[in-house]
């Protein structure tokens, strides 16, 4: 335990340092899991797939063929062209690791990203049947990236919090809509995966809890906008 020297007016005092909080192994390769599990570049296309297979009442009458292709652009978008993209960053060393753990590592690939997560978006906008909630969803994902590479300016804001609150977020968006179906349960389950990756990201020392919380702040504000302007 390491101490502290200050001064007051008695004199030259000591203070015992708390040593640094280390989880236990167990608990490092759980947290790992998590945050690979629910990384950003996978969330969204989480959210798709609950959409077009487990919940369908948006694509009510929707072929397999057409579900297919919305997976394709779904996958394509939110998670292959994001990888490749952060792979190639690394291999041109513009960042320096592809954890993106500094906070001037984030800046170009949250630029990047963003022109996948616009595109989208625009494609799904003008497909004559779209669902409204699929597009909403889209300019949700675009919106919370966009005002998470504005936040980065200022703080390394959680990744996992801008995915996972925004796939919160809009799943309660659904969960209130009079035409959907009851997924309370579903809604209860992304809560507590929320809580269970913001503790792993807390475990691992990857943010803070203001870095996290606000993260998860800006996924819910991106849905509140995107559903009013969509």
């Amino acid at each position: 335990m390491s101490t502290q020297l200050f001064i007051t007016p008695e004199g030259l005092q000591q203070e015992n340092e708390k040593p640094p909080y280390i989880p236990h192994p167990v608990l490092k390769v759980v947290a790992n899991f998590l945050s690979y599990l629910f990384h950003p570049v996978f969330v969204p296309l989480y959210v798709v797939s609950f959409l077009l297979f487990i919940e369908p009442f948006l694509f009510v009458g929707a072929s397999p063929q057409e579900k297919a292709l919305t997976f394709g652009r779904a996958f394509i978008n939110y998670t292959f062209f994001p990888l490749i993209s952060v792979l190639l960053l690394k291999g041109l060393n513009l960042i320096s690791s592809i954890k993106l753990k500094e906070r001037k590592d984030r800046i170009v690939p949250f630029i990047v990203c963003n022109i996948w997560y616009f595109w989208i978006w625009y494609v799904w906008r003008g497909l004559p049947g779209a669902p409204h909630y699929i597009v909403v969803f889209a300019l949700s994902v675009f919106l919370a990236s966009s005002m998470g590479l504005l936040s980065n300016i200022y703080l390394k804001i959680s990744m996992h919090g801008i995915g996972l609150g925004t796939a919160t977020a809009f799943l309660c968006l659904l969960s209130i809509d009079p035409s959907s179906t009851n997924i309370t349960i579903y809604l209860a389950l992304a809560i507590l995966i929320t809580g269970l990756v913001g503790t792993a990201r807390l475990l691992l020392s990857a943010h803070t809890p203001r870095e996290y919380y606000m993260g998860v702040g800006v996924g819910v504000l991106a849905v509140i906008i995107a559903n009013w302007v969509a």
